[in-house]
């Protein structure tokens, strides 16, 4: 019966071994890289599904009305948020802050949605082939 050699490794193998551990953390290194200016974030405010506004998280307040419920935006250091409303469930103001693209608040009375959305993304996650 034939046995098989006995396999040792040599010098070589560590250095394979350090050319996969490169290129790995490059890989990540390239995945997470840090926001540049062009992805910026805009808010997009939506009222009955139609969007009727979109402005930079650079501007300050804005003021909002529709169904007789008044919203009033603050745009802070971290982000966005509903300051005030006079709606009576006021879960548009303990949504609290959002600051990273795709977040959402919704006023259901007023029938307000704020979307974060960036600049430099392209408008879809994933293309499936």
């Amino acid at each position: 019966m034939n046995s098989s050699p006995e396999l040792r490794p040599v010098k070589w193998d560590a250095l394979v071994v350090l050319a996969v551990l490169l290129s790995a953390l490059l890989c990540a290194g390239a995945l997470r890289a840090p926001e540049t200016a062009d992805d910026a974030l805009w808010a997009v405010v939506s009222i009955d599904g139609a969007e009727t506004d979109r402005f930079a998280l650079s501007e300050g307040e804005r003021t909002y009305e529709h169904n007789g419920v008044t919203l009033r935006l603050r745009v802070t250091a971290e982000g966005l948020r509903v300051e005030e409303a006079d709606c009576p469930s006021q879960d548009c103001v303990r949504t609290g802050e959002i600051s990273r693209a795709g977040q959402s608040i919704v006023c259901l009375p007023a029938r307000i949605v704020i979307t974060l959305e960036s600049a430099g993304a392209a408008p879809f996650d994933v293309i499936a082939g």
